[in-house]
């Protein structure tokens, strides 16, 4: 199986996404990728044990991308080995009226992981300057000072948010969270056949919309703000990846790869030291207990 350097992936540059591949032939069959990516979920859930002893990082990991990439089998296919207590997935959807009440940040704010666990942000906080940039009437509900119409909203206000997200990232990576990014790079013609797929398995037909359809023919817009969005937000701190998705399981497997080996980056996440007093009398705590009647 052909090794990808997860570096290779991390966007530390500005980059163009015209000029990224959607597919990357990893050479190899689909059962072994299959089968790497069964050891990487088994090496992940020993980590996440060590991760919720050691209880001082959380983990968070943002997924986004174009309808149909990919998003919600990845997330059952990556954490499927994880204790069901330690991970927490967040699918944000079309704000409700009580989270139009406080500002955009606040809804992703309160589902941040607790210490030693993981979240997993299924559309995240840059759906605020991705669907509401292509749509921006959608911001007049927020009922913001001085934005009464779309005029209202310059290139100022999408500046100020932009920083707004990274000042988020930066206080709560500085506060324990580990960020990681991940953009399924879908191409357009792959996407068609997915829609396609929807409507032709019955069991699948639940999954489409015709506002699907409307979205699409908003993919070149989408992509700018993608882009923008990438390159003005993949901070040291909190680095985007993007990743290759017209094969879901090639796309599964280095979203996987890239956690693992981030993660292990960080040596200081061990389970903690028994107390001597404790540790010195193990086995008189184990032979107590194997002589109860």
């Amino acid at each position: 199986m052909k090794n990808i350097e997860i570096e290779a992936l991390k966007v530390t540059s500005n980059i163009k996404l015209s000029s990224l591949p959607t597919f990357i032939d990893v050479e190899t069959s689909e059962s072994k990728k299959e089968k790497e990516l069964d050891k990487i979920r088994i090496k992940l859930s020993k980590l996440q044990d060590k991760l919720y002893a050691h209880n001082k990082y959380g983990v968070l990991i943002c997924l986004q991308g174009m309808d149909t990439a990919g998003k919600d089998s990845l997330v059952r296919e990556v954490f499927k080995e994880f204790n069901a207590r330690g991970v927490v997935v967040h699918s944000f959807k079309t704000p409700n009226s009580n989270e139009l009440e406080h500002d955009y940040l606040w809804r992703h704010y309160i589902a941040l992981p607790e210490k030693g666990k993981f979240s997993v942000f299924n559309r995240t906080h840059y759906e605020n300057v991705l669907v509401t940039r292509v749509h921006p009437n959608y911001i007049l509900n927020e009922n913001i000072p001085g934005v009464n119409s779309v005029e209202d909203i310059t290139a100022d206000f999408w500046e100020n948010r932009f920083e707004s997200i990274n000042n988020f990232e930066k206080h709560i990576t500085s506060n324990g969270v580990i960020v990681l990014k991940f953009f399924l790079h879908l191409s357009k013609e792959e996407q068609r056949l997915r829609l396609i797929r929807r409507l032709e398995t019955e069991k699948h037909n639940w999954k489409f919309s015709p506002s699907d359809l409307k979205e699409r023919e908003l993919w070149d817009d989408y992509q700018v703000c993608y882009e923008e969005a990438i390159n003005k937000t993949s901070k040291k701190h909190a680095p985007w990846y993007v990743i290759p998705a017209d094969n879901k399981e090639t796309a599964r497997y280095l979203v996987a790869k890239t956690i693992l080996e981030e993660l292990q980056k960080y040596s200081d996440i061990k389970e903690p030291e028994l107390e001597p007093e404790i540790k010195e009398n193990i086995k008189m705590y184990r032979d107590k207990l194997a002589n109860e009647k």
